[in-house]
């Protein structure tokens, strides 16, 4: 494979991602995307990211979690629908993202062949739903092509062992799986790198060590659903995703630290992250 080019997701990049917003749009203008998400036990990251994906512009979000998280769910995030099992119209949804807290259990299992069966069109994996498919050497082939993986370093050496890239360094081995697989495969750490079917790298210019808490990656899976579900492409959905995730990160860690953050304060500050890129409102 040849050398991929590698390139910035800037401010200024970030804010020509931005679609502008429709002031006379409806809940329906602005999607409706299926969180399937949350084990027993689990349903803090679930709840996180419910509540980035609202954070993110979406019009209507679906929570698909273990029947216990029900009450919890409803409210902890109240604008949500909860369902304890996948829907049969899942193409319906015009987003779709799987995998945190979902655990490795019967529940988990269920989940993830009900949507990988049912191959939406615009899926996002990330966390247990990677976990699922790791250690398989056909795993590339499972989602529908287009689909976003959000793999820390971890993940990702597992899924890329796999595949017999164990020996490559990550990004050049996401980068080869992206091109070969027709996947976006997102490698999160100190400067996350999103890797295109195209074979471009581009990598983020936003974000600091206190964002390197748990739940992190929930709050970034939520933010990605969110664009996926109002129309944004693959690329463009990763690209702004991660920056404005990590935007809001900057932002948070001004104020509070990065000692002092947790992952729901990415949350808590998206709506500065997305002022910075748009001073209409």
């Amino acid at each position: 494979m040849k050398q991929a080019e590698s390139l910035l997701t800037t401010d200024a990049a970030a804010k020509s991602l931005l679609m502008p917003r429709d002031p006379e749009g409806h809940k329906g203008t602005f999607g409706h995307g299926l969180l399937v998400a949350g084990s027993e036990g689990m349903a803090g990251a679930a709840i996180l990211s419910a509540r980035a994906a609202l954070r993110s512009g979406m019009g209507k979000l679906s929570v698909c979690s273990a029947g216990i998280n029900m009450p919890i769910l409803q409210v902890a995030v109240p604008e949500a629908v909860v369902l304890t099992k996948v829907p049969v119209s899942i193409v319906e949804y015009d987003a779709v993202a799987i995998g945190p807290g979902l655990g490795q259990g019967k529940h988990c299992v269920t989940m993830m062949q009900d949507v990988l069966k049912a191959q939406p069109g615009r899926l996002v994996m990330d966390a247990d739903a990677l976990n699922f498919i790791a250690g398989r050497d056909d795993w590339p082939t499972l989602p529908p092509k287009g689909t976003i993986l959000t793999p820390h370093l971890g993940e990702w050496r597992r899924l890329a062992a796999s595949i017999g890239l164990k020996d490559v360094e990550p990004v050049e081995a996401a980068s080869e799986c992206a091109v070969r697989h027709s996947l976006y495969i997102i490698i999160k750490g100190h400067r996350t790198t999103v890797c295109t079917p195209q074979g471009t790298r581009f990598v983020n210019t936003t974000g600091n060590s206190g964002m390197a808490t748990a739940g992190s990656g929930d709050v970034l899976t939520g933010i990605i659903l969110s664009l996926l579900a109002q129309g944004y492409g693959p690329e463009q959905a990763c690209r702004l995703g991660v920056w404005l995730h990590g935007k809001a990160g900057d932002i948070a860690a001004g104020q509070l630290t990065p000692w002092a953050m947790t992952a729901s304060d990415i949350t808590a500050h998206l709506p500065q992250a997305f002022k910075t890129l748009n001073t209409e409102h």
